[in-house]
């Protein structure tokens, strides 16, 4: 046998010798984490993630921004407004609480905002300037919710399913310039068209984490909500009565476990 070739099998002997290590070690690890886990009951989870409002199609009647898909445009190419304009980045944090190895409750806030800036996509001022405005939707969710985890908080993997209810605290705001139905340009920076209030509707959620260490975590999560509210009235000068805040949460989380 040449020098080379003995080098080359000492590297395959190597090699499997690691990977048998490694799935030996395996098992073993997933054991201590699943004790040590489900030791823990209390769990802080930071998430990031993107928010996607409910398509047009699906929105509720009279929702005060699908009108505004019909004459407005996107300012930075005049191409069609829609919905996933206003969808964007999102973060929150949630506290959960073990009851037993397979049920959680937990309770937290996130947040939402996002402008997009619009022009009338037909109409222009006289000097061929747009007629612009702003759209502004922000949404404050409190979440409560419960889970069940068919694979227990020991878990080396820990998907997990739930439901809760939540109260979303919205504002909606459009500012900037806008057309009356008698055709004249008015401007309401100075009273803007803006409402605020408070809903209330069901949460869905799913999702999976894993521990890393003894004390913390890593995972997805997936939530759909639905809530709308009927605060916007015709003097608000919207140009619908409702404001639709349902729509998906798609996060990666981060968890300290204590």
């Amino acid at each position: 046998m040449s020098k080379r070739q003995w080098q080359s099998g000492v590297r395959v002997i190597l090699a499997a010798g690691l990977m048998i290590g490694a799935v030996a070690v395996a098992p073993a690890d997933a054991q201590i984490v699943r004790v040590g886990s489900s030791d823990t009951r209390n769990t802080v989870t930071f998430n990031l993630g993107y928010f996607a409002l409910t398509g047009a199609e699906s929105r509720v009647d009279d929702d005060a921004i699908v009108p505004n898909l019909i004459d407005l445009a996107k300012r930075e190419d005049l191409e069609p407004l829609e919905i996933g304009d206003f969808n964007t980045v999102s973060f929150g944090g949630e506290w959960t609480y073990g009851i037993t190895d397979y049920l959680e409750v937990g309770a937290g806030v996130g947040f939402y905002r996002k402008t997009v800036e619009t022009a009338y996509a037909r109409e222009t001022h006289e000097d061929q300037s747009d007629i612009a405005q702003d759209l502004k939707l922000k949404i404050v969710p409190i979440t409560a919710s419960v889970r069940f985890l068919p694979f227990g908080r020991g878990a080396a993997v820990q998907p997990y399913a739930g439901v809760g209810i939540g109260i979303f605290n919205w504002r909606y705001t459009e500012i900037g310039e806008f057309i009356d139905a008698d055709g004249f340009v008015f401007s309401n920076v100075q009273d803007p068209f803006d409402k605020s209030g408070t809903a209330v509707g069901p949460v869905v959620l799913f999702g999976l984490r894993a521990p890393i260490g003894d004390a913390w975590s890593i995972g997805a999560d997936f939530r759909w909500q639905k809530a709308d509210d009927d605060g916007l009235l015709e003097e608000d000068d919207f140009l619908g009565d409702k404001i639709d805040l349902g729509g998906w949460t798609s996060s990666v989380t981060f968890g300290f476990r204590f």
